[in-house]
């Protein structure tokens, strides 16, 4: 064999661990630089010269990207394969890579959802996605659906181990909530398990990525590090430098903080108005938030040993109670982004019941809930619940950006969130409202408009809050800052002033 034939591979420990494992449904991901794009580059190519007639197909959400990160450079596939190229043992024809032995490496991209049909009758032995959280969840869980093998013959080293999927993803991004709920919510790092039949069914694992378990980083680029460091935000930092997946790059709700905003449940004064906001949703999951108004500025426990209380100020909104509608595997976990498909008067009923003894002074409903289409619409339909314990609701204030003088709601989620003049938030929420507390920090702006969100998200339970917020509408108060006192002058209570509103006198 020629010296040209001989490919340069190899593999860092934590990649080998990727490389290796039994479970055909793997997320290798966390920090960046972890050395993710290298695995699957390299794993591709030494499973394609393996598996005779492999169809492997790598996926980034952006073609540029995918070039760029994948076929050019040092590390691409055209450098890593020229030697075999050179011998003929494969050749490179624009984003496809064919070996002497019939296996394929299909380079391909899918930037919108319906762009996942063009893939609709692929058969997929191994699906590699680059930047996972780049994608939504329904793009994933349709390619996921492409993933089979049929008259394959594999070595016996590789029994049971195809077809398979290998991921790789740097917290952040619209995929970011799905991701972290599918791969690494209620998981243990490095354990395989069976995943459900409504979640596909492989056997599933996470495998963290760390700057650490990539030597070549720090040999090639030492200064990578620091550049990371140089990020600005501490969050941002977390994310990427130490793959923190509670912090969320780009997020639209940035100024969401668990340890300001959450609170353990405290009894609600009798004396606070209660209200309830509420957003509709069937094949999508429903929202339904429990809201208590502070009448005054009370004191309640950190929940934390030692640790000082928490002002709820006047005015504040505490998110008392929540009722989502997601629907849950056999194993009782949630499958993100899908609804419980109750009829309107259930869900009517549902609302009424969890109101308890609750003296409730309104509710608001999502506006789309009140059209009519020749026939009752949602909203009265809740109202009839069943055996007459229906739940009654008026419209939302539906605005979500503002505009020509008009305050939007994410604004008005967002200075609540902020605070007042002391900085002390004026929305609350119980932690016993998980779903809001997954979902809402997650969420991301829209690429199209930036004053929005993405809504391709899990956002039911953020547009909930959003009418609540806007159902009492807020703003900081600005600090008045105190006049200034000329030099030798002293202001003193009770002396008339001087004609231009001052009191003092010389001293």
């Amino acid at each position: 064999m020629s010296q040209s034939a001989v490919l340069n591979l190899h593999l860092h420990p934590k990649q080998e661990v990727a490389f290796n494992t039994p479970a055909t449904e793997a997320l290798f991901g966390g920090a960046a630089g972890g050395g993710k794009s290298h695995l699957m580059r390299e794993a591709a190519i030494i499973w394609c010269s393996e598996i005779p007639g492999l169809q492997v197909y790598l996926f980034r959400r952006i073609h540029d990207d995918l070039i760029k990160n994948h076929m050019e450079g040092p590390q691409g596939f055209r450098e890593l394969l020229a030697g075999w190229v050179e011998c003929g043992f494969c050749t490179i024809i624009e984003n496809e890579i064919r070996f002497w032995n019939g296996s394929k490496i299909y380079l391909c991209h899918c930037f919108n959802e319906k762009d996942r049909f063009k893939y609709q009758g692929a058969e997929i032995h191994v699906l590699l996605i680059d930047e996972l959280t780049h994608f939504t969840e329904k793009i994933y869980r349709f390619l996921r659906n492409r993933v089979r093998m049929v008259g394959i013959k594999l070595p016996k080293k590789y029994v049971g181990m195809f077809p398979r999927i290998l991921c790789g993803a740097n917290p952040g991004g619209v995929g970011h909530q799905f991701v972290k709920s599918t791969f690494i919510e209620g998981a243990t790092e490095y354990t395989v398990y069976r995943a459900s039949k409504t979640e596909g069914g492989m056997l599933r694992q996470y495998i963290p990525a760390r700057l650490e378990d990539n030597p070549s980083m720090n040999d090639n680029d030492p200064g990578y590090e620091d550049r990371l460091h140089g990020l600005g935000s501490e969050s941002l930092v977390r994310a990427m430098r130490h793959g923190d997946w509670d912090i969320v790059e780009g997020a639209y709700f940035d100024n969401f903080e668990r340890r300001r905003h959450v609170v353990k449940p405290f009894p609600i004064p009798d004396h606070w108005t209660r209200f309830r906001a509420g957003d509709w949703g069937s094949a999508k999951p429903f929202a339904f938030g429990w809201y208590a108004v502070a009448s005054d500025d009370t004191i309640v426990p950190s929940g934390v040993a030692g640790a000082p209380g928490i002002v709820i100020p006047r005015g504040a909104l505490v998110k008392y109670r929540e009722w989502y509608g997601v629907k849950t595997d056999a194993q009782g976990k949630y499958i993100p982004d899908t609804g419980l498909k109750l009829h309107a008067e259930a869900v009517g009923a549902g609302v009424r019941q969890r109101d308890n003894y609750d003296t409730i002074s309104y509710g608001v409903l999502d506006p789309a809930a009140f059209s009519q289409d020749g026939g009752p619409s949602i909203a009265e339909r809740m109202a009839n619940g069943t055996s007459a314990n229906g739940s009654t609701f008026r419209r939302a204030d539906n605005k979500r950006t503002a505009g020509r003088g008009a305050m939007g709601g994410w604004d008005q989620l967002r200075g609540r969130l902020s605070g007042d003049e002391d900085g002390r938030p004026m929305l609350f929420f119980f932690d016993t409202c998980i779903h809001t507390i997954r979902t809402l920090p997650a969420l991301q702006h829209d690429e199209a408009n930036p004053e929005d969100l993405d809504t391709k998200q899990e956002d039911h339970a953020a547009d909930e809050t959003r009418y609540a917020c806007m159902s009492r509408p807020w703003a900081a108060k600005t600090k008045t800052p105190a006049p200034k006192v000329p030099q030798g002058h002293v202001q003193l209570p009770g002396v008339p002033d001087d004609g231009n509103g001052r009191r003092r006198i010389r001293i």
